[in-house]
């Protein structure tokens, strides 16, 4: 299970529970979270998309405790695509024409 809580401005923290939990620090800033979603998710919906995303192409103890999530197109080129696709934004924008 995956959990999210806000912690500071555009700060979260990201727990990955289970036998070996993990405690993340993120930085997902307003204009990525525009860029994934347009504002059509909760931040911490996207941010629990986003390590989903994460632990299909790493470990949990790969995964850094502190990181901006903003890094991540630059480590998987296609991660933004996937993102949008994941939380829907790419149906939304086929079907109001963006």
């Amino acid at each position: 299970m995956i959990s999210v809580n806000r912690v500071g401005i555009d700060v979260y923290e990201v727990v990955l529970e289970g036998s070996a939990e993990t405690h993340h620090q993120v930085v997902m800033s307003a204009d990525f979270y525009t860029s994934l979603c347009a504002g059509t998710n909760t931040h911490e919906w996207v941010l629990i998309q986003a390590f989903k995303f994460l632990l299909e192409h790493e470990t949990r103890s790969e995964i850094a405790g502190d990181f901006d999530l903003a890094i991540l197109p630059q480590r998987y080129p296609n991660f933004v695509a996937d993102m949008q696709e994941r939380l829907g934004f790419t149906q939304l924008k086929k079907e109001r024409g963006w």
